[in-house]
């Protein structure tokens, strides 16, 4: 039931960053990370910290396969009928605030991708700091660094993500 409780307060913290659609709610998400780390064979927790790492990474994993998921049926793979002013809004170019929402969790998933390649201890502790909640010391934990370390890599990789982000969404930073 703990392990449940620490699962949800993490959904919440990823509910209230990315509020566009609402379909996929906290109850949704914990079960599907719940079911995602129960798949992981001979999955062997280290520690509290290192399992709140992994489920953090995890919902992460799903939130961006929703978001693919709601660009794809944006863009017509449904064949759902569009409202006028939805008709409207795609023909002037303008996105709503979902959409935005959507195309800003991509474009932090693909500048991960990018920071996990240039650095990966940064990226995990961006996943554990951002999508996990987790504290200084409890990152510094997860990742068996100490919080110094943590501090470090958190602010550099701020700035590395904040550079990144304004090219992939067009604006300056």
């Amino acid at each position: 039931m703990l392990v449940y409780h620490e699962l949800r307060r993490l959904a919440e913290q990823q509910r209230r960053r990315w509020e566009g659609e609402h379909s996929l709610n906290t109850t949704a998400l914990v079960h599907e990370a719940y079911l995602r780390l129960g798949r992981q064979p001979g999955a062997a927790w280290q520690s509290r910290a290192h399992f709140m790492a992994v489920a953090a990474r995890a919902m992460r994993q799903i939130l961006i396969d929703y978001a693919r998921y709601q660009r794809a049926e944006k863009r017509g793979s449904g064949q759902r009928p569009i409202s006028l002013d939805e008709l409207e809004s795609a023909l002037t170019g303008v996105n709503t605030a979902a959409e935005a929402e959507v195309d800003a969790l991509i474009a932090l998933d693909e500048a991960l991708h990018r920071l996990e390649e240039h650095d990966p201890r940064q990226a995990q502790i961006v996943e554990c700091r951002f999508y996990g909640g987790m504290a200084i010391h409890e990152t510094a934990t997860a990742l068996g660094v100490s919080p110094a370390t943590v501090k470090r890599g958190w602010s550099m990789a701020q700035a590395w993500l904040h550079r990144e982000l304004s090219r992939l969404l067009g604006s300056s930073p």
